[in-house]
């Protein structure tokens, strides 16, 4: 036999092991439309597939940090008895209690009432709000964004900080350490978090030569900043311009829309929790947890509210899990934002299903996409839903709609930095606010009305005339966002 031929035989018999082998290890514990499109993958790009699959296919976080997460867990449901017990029960609709008590299980932080919130869907002005809550500061200020620049939009929030130092409050603050490598100033960003004397430090840092490594594509993609653990924010916003400070964007006259809510009162604490777990888990210092007695503000027009972390430091999926057992308990209306919706296979039957049961279902996407792949596998989902009854709005270009919430009936909604997709339910932390109020759902469905008014909506007789070119693609990229 000629040498190539042998060649050949033993690189056929290695990639039928490896298909074989890779069937096997790949169906364990993952979903069969994931276990097929990784095994398809191996199949068809022999040995790239394989090593990719290595790359990214395999585990969650390390297991001291996992551990980490418990232990922050078991002190907080010790830290204050009662809390979870004050609000407005008596108010909460038919299965919100249900999905209250899954979260502490989950999550280990409690719904708790007395607390204020406000939305705010003004790029610049959640800034400017954040500088004068920091100007007030007097004992510590909170920062964790997946994105963290210093640019020209966000060198007042910057300079906030380094006032705070100056008055002796203690700034710390945490960005995902990837997503730093991809934007620029870099160095400028690090220099003045050392000039002014705040602790910054990065998630999940991929560094390989100080044994500091786990899955390449597990992030924290949280926003929040808490101010003396009394104002906290969080929502869809990165700390860095509307423009994302890619020459792309600029060229193409894109900015990204963003809603945060800004919120006082006892769930505060709650999500300070979330960046003290954060902080231990990439410093091993673990700040002390607010303990003190909460005095609580009855009253009808306040609002109860439920931080929500997820994400590969948990055991499972919190925030699909709370998703999808409240768009099973919708009766009337479920309004649903999200710029990458790509969901899984039981999101994706909770949403039709909620049409075919009736409740008016819409989806707000943007457009135009800012990430192809993601994009077009979004696009693959729309032909069901729109059958299915789901009306879908594509916000206008050239803005990015970027906000990430969903409102249920007339009283529950949830808002954080989560999308409604694969990514953001298994490989991303996340946080979320689930929150019980007529009036913030009201105002929530008020920014709605705004995206409404400013998107076309889909009909299905157009989608269906668009090109083949686009039908294959947006099919061929569906599989690929299985591939976790």
């Amino acid at each position: 036999m000629e040498q190539v031929e042998i060649v050949a035989v033993v690189l056929l018999a290695a990639h039928v092991v490896i298909g074989l082998v890779a069937t096997v290890l790949i169906s364990a514990n993952r979903s069969p439309s994931a276990a097929v499109a990784w095994v398809l993958a191996i199949i068809f790009i022999p040995f790239l597939g394989a090593l990719w699959f290595l790359l990214v296919g395999v585990g969650r976080l390390p297991k001291s940090r996992r551990d980490k997460q418990r232990d922050v867990n078991r002190a907080i449901l010790d830290r204050t008895e009662g809390l979870n017990r004050v609000g407005h029960r008596e108010e909460w609709p038919e299965g919100l209690a249900s999905a209250v008590r899954m979260n502490v299980e989950l999550g280990a932080l409690p719904m708790v009432g007395g607390n204020s919130a406000e939305l705010l869907d003004d790029y610049e002005g959640s800034f400017a709000r954040m500088v004068r809550d920091i100007d007030t500061a007097v004992d510590h200020v909170h920062v964790e964004f997946y994105i963290l620049v210093k640019d020209h939009s966000t060198a007042p929030f910057f300079d906030s900080l380094a006032r705070a130092t100056g008055r002796g409050v203690s700034v710390r603050v945490l960005s995902d350490h990837v997503s730093g490598l991809m934007f620029p100033n870099r160095a400028e960003t690090r220099r003045s978090f050392e000039s002014m004397g705040a602790e910054w430090h990065p998630m999940l840092p991929l560094r390989p030569l100080r044994g500091q490594w786990q899955r390449p594509d597990l992030r924290n993609h949280r926003k929040l900043v808490v101010v003396d653990g009394r104002v906290g924010f969080t929502g869809s916003q990165n700390l860095i311009d509307s423009t994302y400070l890619k020459t792309k964007n600029v060229q193409r006259g894109l900015h990204w829309r963003e809603l945060m809510v800004r919120i006082e009162g006892p769930a505060v604490r709650e999500l300070d929790a979330v960046f003290v777990t954060d902080w231990f888990s990439e410093t091993d210092e673990l700040l002390e947890l607010d303990t003190t007695p909460v005095v609580f503000d009855t009253s009808s027009l306040l609002l109860d509210a439920q931080v929500v972390p997820s994400g590969p430091s948990f055991e499972n999926d919190n925030n699909l899990k709370l998703f999808v057992y409240l768009l099973h308990g919708a009766q009337r209306r479920i309004s649903i934002t999200s710029p990458y919706f790509v969901p899984d296979e039981s999101t994706m039957l909770a949403i039709v299903t909620a049409a075919a049961r009736g409740v008016e279902v819409e989806l707000f996407v943007s457009a135009v996409g800012d990430q192809a792949l993601v994009h077009h596998a979004q696009r693959s989902y729309y032909e069901a839903l729109l059958r299915a009854g789901v009306r879908v709005y594509l916000y206008r270009s050239p803005t990015v709609l970027h906000s990430k919430h969903f409102s249920v009936d007339g009283d529950v909604a949830v808002v954080g930095s989560s999308n409604m997709d694969i990514r953001s339910f298994s490989l991303n932390m996340e946080v979320s606010l689930l929150v019980h109020g007529r009036d913030f759902v009201d105002e929530l469905r008020r920014v709605e009305d705004a995206y409404r008014a400013d998107s076309d909506e889909l009909t299905l007789d157009k989608w269906m005339r668009r090109s083949v070119g686009a039908k294959v693609g947006d099919s061929l990229a569906r599989l690929t966002s299985s591939l976790q």
